[in-house]
């Protein structure tokens, strides 16, 4: 990594149909369906949409072998349509999917928590995938890694590494370079270190593989977007992702502008910010500059803290040279002023550029400068960029997933009548899950969890726990306010 000055991390090409990413191309932008992917028509027109809105790559589920083998007649139709989307498949559970999946698509995503390293069922996709020019994601998920590998490491980065080191060893050693890696996560402490962690792994072991950045489970709103963009611009700002996915509880159209407005705003970091003491920086290794318990916003009292303000076109890299060379152990508040006119915009950016500073532990208090919002408008987003950086919590955090093709409701709008229930509720996280592949795991990082069971029916969960199975999803929610109730941390409205 290069404190100093932006510079992208050199990757080799790996080509997705007609997209190419990696080996210097710039960074691309994709999202994933959320029909039946047994449904033809509806998953063509999403499909269609998607790439209309400028995502040129398209993932779809394929939980099953009828899924998998519908893929033909997806892409048949998206082609007939005049549209040359490169069309991904999504596979959990069911190895067996990918060898069907990859007959027809331009990538195949498969999670090595699925797969047994024994069985030589990898090296029989990879012989499968370079036949046809098939690209392969290894897609970690902090939710669902193997037994074996948490047995031994937990549900931590360090594990998640070691799961797609496993792989990316049998891809190296089989010849095939046409391969990309995700390690995703809905917590950004954990998907950022566990990024900047595999890019050593892979550094140390010669591999120049594509990343693909996401925070799994980010939720909708302006609350999403700022998740996401702590997270990607964690990653980002120091040059690493080939691919991205804002993961977003929303049409999937939505995604897109996000997606391309974070592109856009790291297209371009110039200048040199010397870092006089490195040694003070550990960029796997979360620790706080100070003793301050609790970042503050800019208007809370400042006494005592030293304000820095970024003037450049890189404020990341300025802001975090500036911090590790003071030689006081006065705590900083960091400054920048944006002259953005939208809320969304304004959101994303400063969320990008700030929000590394407080997963890296380096920064005490944030102060954005935006003429023309309201002071409480700005204090929100603040207060929100901290919590998705992990390091004050001052609202109730929805654990959502943007939902897919296995989703067993509408989560959008189970989403929103959770939200109208519980937002109130402070320092709680509460996981809202489509179905049962990351749901348990990811919620790991919750409070509570709704978890799709079965069609029309809810699992609940304190923790990892499973509290009420298949409760009929019309009396799920008063459920899941009687268990915070019964738990303590129900208060009225």
């Amino acid at each position: 990594m290069n404190l100093s000055e932006y510079s992208r991390r050199p990757s080799g090409e790996v080509r997705i149909g007609r997209v190419v990413i990696g080996g210097g191309h710039p960074v691309a932008v994709q999202s994933m369906t959320n029909t039946d992917t047994n449904d033809t028509e509806a998953c063509a027109a999403q499909i269609e949409r998607i790439d209309r809105a400028g995502g040129g790559i398209v993932r779809l589920t394929a939980q099953g072998r009828r899924e998998g083998e519908n893929l033909a007649n997806i892409v048949r139709k998206v082609r007939e349509d005049g549209f040359d989307t490169a069309i991904v498949a999504d596979i959990h559970f069911v190895p067996e999917v990918a060898a069907i999946a990859a007959k027809y698509v331009d990538k195949v995503r498969i999670n090595p928590g699925n797969y047994r390293m024994d069985h030589g069922e990898l090296e029989a996709l990879i012989a499968q995938c370079r036949e046809r020019g098939v690209a392969l994601r290894i897609g970690v998920n902090h939710g669902s890694l193997s037994k074996r590998v948490f047995d031994r490491w937990g549900d931590t980065p360090q594990g998640m590494v070691v799961s797609a080191m496993e792989f990316l060893r049998v891809c190296k050693a089989q010849g095939f370079d046409q391969v990309v890696v995700s390690m995703k996560s809905s917590n950004t402490r954990v998907m950022v270190a566990a990024y900047r962690l595999l890019v050593e792994a892979m550094d140390a072991e010669d591999m120049h593989y594509p990343i693909h950045l996401g925070v799994t489970e980010a939720g909708n709103g302006i609350e999403g977007r700022i998740k996401s963009a702590v997270g990607i611009g964690a990653l980002m700002a120091d040059g690493i992702g080939d691919t991205i996915r804002v993961s977003l509880t929303e049409a999937p159209e939505n995604e897109i502008p996000v997606a391309e407005l974070l592109v856009k705003h790291f297209a371009r970091r110039p200048g040199k910010f010397p870092v006089l003491h490195p040694e003070r920086y550990s960029p796997t290794e979360y620790r706080r500059r100070t003793n301050v318990a609790v970042p503050v916003v800019h208007t809370e009292p400042l006494e005592g803290f030293c304000v820095i303000e970024a003037v450049s076109e890189n404020p990341t890299a300025e802001l975090r040279a500036a911090i590790l060379n003071l030689d006081t152990p006065r705590p900083v508040v960091v400054k920048r002023r944006y002259g953005e006119t939208s809320p969304e915009t304004l959101a994303v950016k400063a969320a990008a550029d700030l929000g590394v500073l407080f997963l890296d532990g380096l920064a005490d208090g944030i102060w954005i400068d935006a003429p023309g919002f309201a002071e409480e408008e700005i204090r929100n987003i603040e207060l929100m960029i901290l919590q998705a950086a992990r390091v004050r919590f001052s609202h109730t955090e929805y654990i959502a997933c943007p939902s897919c093709g296995r989703t067993l409701y509408d989560i959008e709008k189970t989403l929103a009548a959770v939200k109208s229930r519980t937002s109130h509720l402070k320092n709680l996280k509460i996981g809202v899950m489509g179905c049962i592949v990351n749901g348990p795991g990811e919620m790991a990082d919750a409070d509570y969890g709704y978890v799709g069971a079965a069609p029309g029916r809810i699992t609940l969960y304190k923790g990892r726990t499973v509290v009420e199975r298949n409760i009929p999803q019309e009396e799920a929610l008063d459920w899941l306010v009687e268990l915070i109730r019964d738990n303590g941390d129900w208060v009225e409205p």
